[in-house]
């Protein structure tokens, strides 16, 4: 049987975390299932929760952003297919279903989940963020030729050997565009699927910002042409 392994990044998410992860534990994906959580420096109480949780848990000594996060992640993942699942309710883990089928079928090598993709969803997005990432989903149209409508999207599920087999430098949110650019300059099966959404606000604990949009914009310019 083939292996599912989810990889969870954590910062401060005391409130949510045992929620998705009862959400994530509900769905069945017809494969073995591994879970594997990376705190990166939490320091809300969230770390409190662990002695409850019955997975592997990684730890970052300081906070190092999501991308330091799933790095650290992917050296302790044994599964088949890796996916990411952010810590928070912005996204329903019964969505990536879909995504891990395509890959366990051997119909995709890559697998993103597409919030864009869906116009139910144009209502639950902040209007910055909605706007941002049509401007970074048309960026990643031009500079590398492939269809794709939410490079920003947390879940994107991978075939393991692509993802392990490529270098990941960047630390923070960059992370999206860095790893996009890096599966579309290879000669990989892309495709998304429409999945739901439901944007927290930034009082909520929503950690990305308008400083990450920009980092973005430079991610995609330069992994284009260099590295």
């Amino acid at each position: 049987m083939q292996k599912l392994t989810i990889l969870i990044p954590v910062y401060n998410e005391k409130k949510l975390l045992l929620e998705i992860l009862k959400q994530v534990e509900s769905v069945d994906f017809g494969l073995e299932k591994e879970i594997i959580l990376i705190d990166d420096s939490s320091t809300d109480g969230t770390k409190d929760l662990y002695a409850k949780i019955p997975y592997k848990v990684l730890y970052h000594q300081r906070n190092m952003g999501k991308g330091a996060a799933l790095r650290t992640g992917l050296m302790a993942a044994t599964g088949d297919i890796i996916i990411i699942q952010d810590a928070d309710l912005e996204y329903n883990p019964n969505d990536y279903k879909t995504l891990v089928n395509l890959i366990s079928t051997n119909v995709s090598d890559v697998v993103y989940g597409s919030r864009l993709a869906d116009t139910r969803n144009s209502g639950n997005f902040l209007m910055l963020s909605y706007l941002a990432n049509i401007f970074l989903s048309l960026m990643t149209r031009i500079l590398y030729g492939v269809e794709i409508t939410d490079m920003e999207t947390c879940y994107k599920a991978f075939r393991a050997e692509i993802i392990k087999g490529i270098s990941i430098k960047s630390n923070r949110f960059d992370f999206e565009p860095e790893i996009t650019a890096k599966v579309l300059k290879k000669n990989v099966r892309f495709m998304e699927v429409p999945i739901s959404y439901n944007a927290r606000k930034n009082d909520e604990g929503k950690k990305i910002g308008w400083k990450d949009g920009i980092q973005a914009i430079f991610a995609l310019l330069k992994y284009r042409f260099f590295d």
